[in-house]
């Protein structure tokens, strides 16, 4: 690979925030935040920091943590991912998290694993307060996690505490010391913070600005893992607050340090790519910028390149993901999740083989519960999505696409008893866009993405293809699903959707295949 050659930012594209990421050997794992997303806490896999595949979800039953009724936004914050052997031991991978609004408990908790891949342990609870904790092993055998809570001392002022881990209790213990609560004069949301030992000294990267246009990376150091920590002279590290909402790549922030097996070191991140103005439909992304070291500070450049040069890395690219599911595997796709976890199974892929078939239950998109919704994510600017639906709607019953931001804030392509719909969901009203008449048998329906804009379409029959599209209505202004108009955290998710609008119904709806493209 020559110097010349460069990668594509972000690495990986769509609604993957807040990235934590650990080296093992050759092997890189990486893990993002999914909020009330599940399955949750996607884990991934490469060999040279560019490439990624998915390997598996931390959290996939149901029962390892009460996330059945957690609102939009809540549910999954901030992961911590590391890797520990201790001398003469087994390595082990621990995930560090936080739950937030779940009506049962919310809290910190860890979970551990022999394999990322899994399976993953169930949750076991942590005392201490706020959210975004964070694992340290040090070298001489102990740990320590961090978290950050608020102060009240002013609006969005916040500490970062430290207490020692026990790895074989999975406990917390010990004193407790706060260690930092910013780099400026009057900080707001100092979070996301990380420890590292580099050289002797014990580093401390945290996030800070709030996670919007003045998100940064600031960095501190001290000569014990208690501290006193002092800042960076030249902080932020990195942050693109100064170049304005018209930059392509804004909102950098929430970053996690790894290092090569030469010696080189790297940063991955979170930003994003608005479509116009400071509006993001595609969330945060996990984006990755190189590191140096200057003074014993780390130097990122104060900016985070869309094309910067490979890492010096033999280049490890994976088998490409189809575009089409045909929906023929014994279970859905790693890229495929639903809305909180489901109490009972109303999808099936073997009832009809061949396709994914959802039940049509009363709970919608509107509820805040798992309504018979399969997403995933939107990871480009223009992009399509199209799908074939077999479905015999009965009064008030729909089933179709989906484009969800959260339960106030969507837009669906139905077919209903009296014919095709174009739904728009804003601040909580629903409004008829468009319609036309029912088409006898399967249908296909698509969108399609440019920019800010949604154009609905629709076509009678199954087979994929470009023919007998019928654009339905005026194409839809995405604004409303960017998290700067819904509010919260998250970017859309698209996907096959059925539901009787909260009646009772025994019906079922048929998807014979989900295409998903790059425009």
């Amino acid at each position: 690979m020559t110097s010349a050659a460069r990668f594509e930012n972000p690495v990986l594209p769509g609604c993957h925030p807040d990235p934590s990421i650990c080296r093992v050997g050759d092997d890189f794992y990486l893990v993002t935040s999914t909020f009330e997303w599940f399955p949750g806490l996607p884990v991934f896999h490469s060999r040279d920091l560019v490439h990624w595949r998915q390997i598996g979800h931390a959290l996939d039953r149901p029962d390892q943590l009460p996330l059945q009724e957690v609102p939009a936004s809540g549910g999954l914050y901030a992961p911590t991912l590391r890797h520990h052997a201790p001398p003469g031991g087994e390595g082990r991978f621990y995930l560090i998290c936080t739950l937030v609004d779940s009506p049962e408990w919310s809290g910190h908790f860890v979970l551990t694993a022999s394999d990322p891949a899994g399976p993953w342990s169930d949750a076991h609870r942590l005392d201490g307060e706020g959210i975004d904790p964070s694992l340290f092993f040090d070298d001489d055998g102990r740990a320590w996690c961090t978290g950050t809570r608020l102060t009240g001392r002013y609006e969005g002022h916040t500490e970062i505490w430290l207490r020692e881990f026990d790895p074989s209790a999975l406990a917390l213990t010990g004193e407790e010391h706060v260690i930092w609560d910013g780099a400026v004069k009057d900080a707001i949301w100092s979070e996301g913070s990380h420890l590292y030992k580099i050289g002797g000294r014990y580093y401390l990267l945290t996030a800070e600005g709030g996670t919007a246009l003045d998100h940064a990376v600031m960095a501190a150091r001290a000569d014990e893992v208690t501290g006193p920590y002092r800042g960076n002279p030249r902080n932020p590290v990195l942050t693109h607050r100064n170049l304005g909402a018209g930059h392509p790549i804004v909102g950098t922030g929430h970053a996690d340090l790894v290092e090569t097996p030469d010696g080189d070191w790297w940063m991955v991140l979170l930003g994003m790519r608005p479509h116009h103005g400071d509006r993001c439909v595609l969330g945060r992304e996990t984006f990755l910028t190189p590191v140096t070291w200057e003074e014993g500070w780390p130097v990122t450049g104060g900016r985070v390149e869309p094309d910067p040069p490979v890492p010096a890395l033999p280049p490890h690219p994976w088998p490409a993901v189809p575009q089409c599911d045909q929906f023929d595997g014994p279970e859905l796709a790693p890229v495929w999740n639903v809305l909180r976890a489901p109490r009972e199974r109303w999808w099936s892929l073997d009832e009809r083989p061949g396709h994914l078939r959802l039940r049509v239950r009363p709970e919608s998109l509107a509820d805040v519960a798992s309504p018979s919704f399969v997403g995933r994510r939107q990871q480009h600017r223009d992009f399509a999505a199209f799908t074939s639906l077999d479905f015999a709607p009965a009064d008030e019953e729909w089933a179709g696409l989906a484009l969800v931001q959260n339960n106030d804030f969507h837009v669906v392509l139905v077919s209903a008893a009296d014919g095709i719909r174009l739904v728009k969901r804003e601040q909580g009203i629903e409004t008829v866009l468009a319609a036309a008449p029912a088409v006898s048998g399967p249908v296909r329906l698509g969108f399609e993405a440019r920019g800010r804009w949604y154009r609905a379409s629709y076509a009678p029959g199954d087979a994929a293809g470009p023919d007998g599209w019928t654009p339905l209505g005026d194409p839809v202004d995405g604004d409303i699903l960017s998290s700067q108009v819904a509010g919260g955290f998250t970017g859309v998710y698209i996907g096959p959707y059925a539901t009787a609008n909260g009646r009772a119904s025994t019906n079922h709806a048929d998807f014979a295949w989900f295409e998903y493209r790059p425009l």
